[in-house]
């Protein structure tokens, strides 16, 4: 049977089609991004540019950043801190001249990038500061020192800072960690953007593998993503994210099932693709808000279709109705 439909109808069908179309995101959950080696991220988009910094190559030295004028096509931009600081060889006997994980924040007019120096497998590490109001020039960061550092005598390790703004009183907050007993976090004085009173802890694997905290705000929880398990051996790595969820941003966070990320709780957001699948081991994640009330996670995720290479990876990130993240 033959149903005819009025051109009076078909016109109004494409019209709510286009209207439809034009209201959705320019972005699906799973960004369409070129490939570009990168390990460790942090985004952030400045006027009409998104940059993007990261842990620095092993063979050069400072901090890796590409840059976008769309969020999806990216390209090398000038590396920062190529000349390692003087004042780090006062806290460190030895470190690697590629700097790890950084984590840039606009706040109070100028743009605040927190960087870390270490060797790897060890805690005798420092956690720095630049700071600049004019990021398209590379040259232009000012050197605002040492922030915190963690010895052989402490049991944390200061690497993998993030700042996160709360909402509820414009508090800042700093958390970083890796290994030993996992995710501190200190408050930030907003004067001198460096830490004041005591030190919080918020996960812990009871030795096993955490890193790379990062913080988020929604409808009255806070949200914390970390990195578990193994990172850095390309296609075997077996990086992934997880996150549990608090009502003070100071903790306890709890996973879906109630167990407390400092009894190595946590659900899992995403982890390597199975069998054959291209992604694996992603982590070193950062959690951005590019538009009010509109999250990305932006990470790194291996390419077992390429040698194993750390390459960049975005997704849009929503709260459900439960009230839990999800891509």
């Amino acid at each position: 049977m033959k149903i005819k439909i009025s051109k009076k109808w078909l016109l109004l069908g494409l019209s709510l089609a286009i209207s439809t179309a034009l209201a959705l995101p320019v972005f699906a959950a799973q960004w369409n991004v070129n490939d570009i080696l990168i390990h460790d991220t942090t985004t952030i988009k400045t006027d009409s540019t998104w940059r993007t910094y990261a842990t620095g190559l092993t063979e050069e030295n400072g901090l890796r950043q590409i840059i976008s004028s769309d969020g999806l096509n990216w390209s090398l931009g000038e590396r920062i801190l190529v000349q390692p600081l003087a004042w780090w060889s006062n806290y460190l006997a030895e470190y690697e001249t590629n700097q790890w994980a950084p984590d840039i924040t606009f706040y109070n007019n100028k743009y605040w990038l927190y960087y870390s120096v270490s060797r790897f497998g060890s805690n005798e590490s420092l956690i720095g500061l630049l700071s600049t109001s004019t990021p398209e020039d590379a040259s232009s960061w000012v050197d605002e020192g040492l922030v915190v550092r963690s010895t052989s005598a402490n049991n944390y390790n200061a690497i993998d800072p993030d700042l996160f703004i709360d909402p509820n009183g414009g508090k800042l907050w700093l958390t970083f960690g890796s290994h030993w007993d996992g995710i501190k976090m200190y408050e930030v004085d907003s004067t001198t953007m460096k830490p004041t009173g005591p030190i919080y802890s918020l996960a812990s694997r009871n030795g096993g593998a955490i890193e790379a905290p990062t913080l988020m705000y929604k409808d009255g929880y806070y949200y914390l993503f970390a990195s578990f398990d193994k990172c850095c051996s390309g296609s075997n790595s077996t990086y992934k994210i997880k996150y549990g969820r608090s009502k003070d941003v100071t903790g306890p966070y709890l996973d879906k099932q109630g167990k407390n990320m400092m009894n190595s709780g946590g659900t899992i957001l995403e982890q390597s693709d199975m069998g054959a699948g291209r992604w694996k081991g992603p982590g070193g994640q950062d959690v951005y808000e590019h538009s009010p009330g509109q999250w990305i996670m932006v990470r790194h995720a291996y390419d077992s279709w390429d040698n194993g290479i750390p390459k960049l990876r975005i997704n849009d990130l929503y709260i459900d109705n439960q009230g839990w993240p999800s891509y």
